[in-house]
């Protein structure tokens, strides 16, 4: 259960940093703090479903697209998540494209190091060890 709980809390920051990041990077991309956590959350859900989804389809009618998959589930979770929630604003073709690969690249790559990290520290708090310079 706290391996379970351990994925979701790391897929929930990767997609909170992953719109943040985009709209730092991004002028048409910005995310209202008043609607935020929901717009993460429902980000989070309809990515999670939808990569399963996308990918069995994929792979059952069109496998050529079967390395897009995380793409297209990031440019779904991103519309879903915009229409539902008043904490996401994406506007123009250009943003939509590039807001996908952003999003797409920094959940990835948080979902990869989050992990990491956390090992990293457990394995410091088992050992006794506090932060560097202690």
């Amino acid at each position: 259960m706290m391996r379970f709980l351990t994925r979701v809390v790391i897929f929930v920051v990767s997609a909170a940093l992953g719109l943040w990041v985009a709209s730092l990077v991004l002028d048409g991309f910005s995310v209202q703090l008043k609607g935020y956590v929901v717009a993460v959350l429902v980000f989070a859900v309809a990515q999670s479903v939808l990569t399963s989804f996308i990918f069995t389809m994929a792979r059952r009618y069109a496998s050529a697209f079967l390395g897009g998959v995380g793409l297209v589930s990031t440019f779904v979770a991103l519309l879903l998540a915009q229409w539902l929630t008043d904490g996401l604003s994406i506007t123009g073709l250009s943003t939509w494209v590039i807001g996908t690969l952003v999003v797409w690249l920094v959940t990835a790559l948080a979902t990869w190091l989050l992990p990491l990290w956390l090992l990293k520290e457990k394995a410091r708090s088992r050992s006794g060890k506090g932060a560097p310079g202690e």
